[in-house]
């Protein structure tokens, strides 16, 4: 089987999930956010709350690429292949959460990080247990597209059952009530989880990846039909718009399954996969129109100089995306005393804050503006070293 044409439209969406990423991690102050930057409280769904899921959807795409040359490798050498980058994406998920390795303590002395408060998952591992799993479901059903879907479904519609039949009854969807709290806390331990949530708890827990790996199945779908696309000879304006009716469906669908499952993000609940995937089909079809010219007269020439920008981030993705989670962990070990602080204890900064305070703070009276121009500067140097890398045709891949 012979590998799909490479898609611009995949390679832009895969780039703009990355920079939009790196846009919403990096604010000047997470205390002055516009609400569409800031991740939905417990249920709903923001434009943030799109970003992870559209990025779990380009690797699904990513796998239709490279699907061909595993069906057709021995299956020791697809358990090597698929085993080697699981481990290595999950490798720096670990080197994130664990830099910068030392820490300041109260008393202004470097101490080594406290390892028993480590916490093993993360976004880059949720990533590399999905793709993995997904990875060897599609090879072992042969990428036949319709048990694909059949596997996919039983993902989603087995997550509900295990939130409502293991979750507390008559509130599966909270906090405490999810099963998967327990779960994380019995195989993981309390203290190797997320503590952001006011207790142990963990967004990108064991159990919610479980729907996870369904999103990766049907970004792989969408990345076989668009393959399908780019063989066509002719009009592709047909496969187009069963495109946007398929996603439309999965939109109509998740809006009635929000009822009984709602959309969460932190919970990963199989209503926002289907929510999230009809989006990013929507946003798909649009790219495949203005930049592959699967339409009549695709714009292309005003749509170029954008998509160009996002591409050079989809081709160093996860070189980009840990660097701008490395960096501010680094410079945050370089501080200098900046006054006291209310209870007469040396206050210190490190060099981001300091130049958000200094710089970016006072551009406007709205500091929630001030905050998003800094976002915005911060991916812009990280574009600037991608399309450095890009233009020597330096490409970091595991």
């Amino acid at each position: 089987m012979a590998a799909p044409p490479r898609s611009l439209a995949l390679d832009v969406f895969r780039g703009a999930a990355v920079a939009l990423m790196i846009l919403v991690n990096n604010p000047g102050s997470w205390a002055h956010l516009y609400p569409p930057l800031a991740h939905a409280p417990w249920h709903g769904c923001t434009a943030t709350d799109l970003v992870f899921p559209f990025f779990l959807f380009a690797v699904g795409n990513a796998l239709a690429l490279v699907m061909p040359r595993l069906l057709q490798a021995t299956p020791p050498a697809v358990a090597a292949t698929v085993a080697r980058r699981v481990l290595i994406i999950f490798g720096l998920g670990l080197l994130l959460n664990a830099a910068p390795f030392v820490r300041w303590d109260a008393a202004g002395d470097l101490v080594g990080r406290d390892w028993s408060r480590f916490r093993v998952m993360g976004v880059l591992q949720r990533i590399a247990i999905a793709w993995g799993l997904a990875a060897a479901l599609v090879w072992a059903l042969r990428a036949q597209v319709r048990p694909v879907l059949v596997a996919t479904a039983a993902l989603l519609l087995g997550y509900w059952a295990l939130c409502v039949g293991l979750g507390a009854p008559g509130d599966p969807y909270s906090l405490e009530g999810f099963f998967g709290t327990a779960l994380d806390r019995h195989l993981l331990g309390p203290a190797h989880l997320y503590q952001g949530e006011g207790m142990p708890f963990d967004p990108e827990g064991l159990a919610s990846t479980l729907p996870a790996v369904a999103q990766v199945l049907l970004g792989w779908w969408v990345g076989q039909w668009v393959a399908d696309l780019q063989r066509q000879s002719g009009s592709a304006s047909g496969q187009l718009l069963r495109l946007f009716i398929a996603a439309t469906a999965l939109l109509a669908l998740a809006h009635a399954w929000q009822w009984a499952m709602p959309l969460n993000k932190k919970l990963w609940t199989s209503s926002y996969v289907l929510h999230t995937t009809g989006l990013a089909m929507l946003l798909m079809g649009v790219l495949l129109h203005v930049l592959d010219g699967a339409g009549a007269s695709a714009p292309r020439r005003w749509w170029m100089p954008l998509a160009r920008a996002c591409e050079v981030f989809g081709k160093n993705a996860l070189f980009v995306f840990v660097l701008s989670g490395l960096v501010p962990r680094a410079l945050a070990l370089l501080r200098w005393a900046d006054g006291v602080d209310a209870n007469g204890l040396p206050r210190f900064i490190s060099p981001l804050p300091w130049l958000y305070r200094t710089v970016f703070a006072p551009l406007a009276s709205d500091p929630r503006l001030g905050s998003l121009a800094f976002a915005i500067a911060n991916l812009a140097v990280y574009w600037a070293l991608a399309r450095g890398l890009d233009r020597r045709c330096v490409y970091i891949r595991v």
